[in-house]
């Protein structure tokens, strides 16, 4: 009879572990689940990353233009501020 034991006992322990396993495959840290939602923020960054990225090209697009040129300052400065040359007459059209 104690042999009859024995592989009773090894099924048990093995669906045990097979079950402690499975629970961290689809439940605890690492899980499928987990890593699903991690590659989602990875996604989720690399496009904030690349829009950031854009934006900084075109800052940075901006300000060599600005150290390259008054024409670029002057013309911020009209229509940023509405401001004009010496000797030039504003005219304001109100509505």
């Amino acid at each position: 009879m104690p042999s009859m034991r024995s592989p009773y006992w090894l099924f048990v322990v093995l669906a045990l572990l097979l079950a402690g396993l499975q629970y961290r495959l689809w439940v605890g840290e690492g899980s499928l689940a987990q890593v699903a939602e991690i590659k989602q923020q990875i996604a989720t960054q690399q496009g904030e990353n690349e829009r950031l990225l854009e934006r900084n090209r075109i800052l940075e697009a901006e300000v060599m233009e600005l150290k390259r040129g008054m024409e670029t300052v002057e013309e911020r400065a009209r229509h940023e501020l509405g401001m004009v040359k010496e000797g030039e007459t504003l005219y304001l059209l109100a509505e």
